[in-house]
């Protein structure tokens, strides 16, 4: 990712813009975690399609574009994976 601060607008509307085409589709309830573009039909994730918008603006859209945003789940390597006291005792 490219170093330095980058800004945009507070306001701006990243999470009810498509990052696909870029129709404004308004304000959703924040309940509404996914959505679909009324204009080229794309489903959105709101918080990916926002970070996606928010590359755009700072002029980040190529480390963006493309990037798997979340991988799927993986097991953690032992060393790393914290044990709680009570996980060795048998449930009752």
């Amino acid at each position: 990712m490219a170093g330095g601060f980058h800004r945009i607008g507070r306001f701006t509307p990243t999470s009810q813009t498509c990052s696909a085409c870029g129709t404004k589709d308004g304000p959703k309830p924040l309940h509404v975690r996914a959505w679909q573009c009324p204009s080229c039909g794309a489903w959105l994730d709101r918080d990916i399609n926002a970070a996606v918008n928010v590359a755009k603006a700072a002029g980040l859209a190529v480390t963006a574009c493309g990037a798997v945003v979340r991988p799927g789940p993986a097991l953690a390597d032992r060393g790393e994976a914290g044990t709680h006291p009570k996980s060795h005792q048998k449930m009752a």
